[in-house]
């Protein structure tokens, strides 16, 4: 059984310029430079809505396998997602500088990029992708 959230040939750019209101579409684009720069990945559409940085192949003891981001973001309209594979578990202590977040299973939120220490997300962002190749190798695309 594959995800339902796939990659797709939209136009990262275009997605991050149509991004609404202004302060969260400056929030995006600067999040995607951190996103670069850290990962060293070009972003892909994942969905309608996802920017994944890099790709990752699983399979679990149950058989279901498929591919999936490694790393990346939504700009959505309450928040911002940020998604570390395959999840937050582990990183208490890393998140411990980052600002104002809540957490869920894979997912980080934050309302602006304001509220948020941009080293600390950038020392997450790399741990969790550390963590993510232990177990599964992580690609460009």
């Amino acid at each position: 059984m594959a995800n339902k959230t796939q990659p797709t040939d939209v136009d990262v750019e275009a997605f991050l310029a149509a991004v609404t209101p202004e302060q969260k579409r400056a929030d995006a684009f600067a999040l995607d430079a951190l996103f670069r720069r850290v990962t060293g990945y070009e972003p892909v559409m994942w969905g309608p809505s996802i920017i994944g940085y890099g790709r990752y192949h699983y399979k679990y003891e149950s058989g279901r396998e498929g591919d999936f981001l490694a790393t990346g973001f939504s700009p959505r309209k309450a928040n911002f997602s940020v998604y570390i594979m395959p999840g937050y578990t582990d990183f208490s202590k890393e998140r411990e500088a980052l600002g104002k977040h809540k957490v869920g299973k894979s997912c980080l939120y934050f309302k602006k990029l304001a509220d948020i220490n941009a080293d600390a997300l950038a020392n997450l962002i790399r741990t969790g992708l550390d963590d993510l190749s232990k177990r599964w190798p992580v690609q460009a695309r």
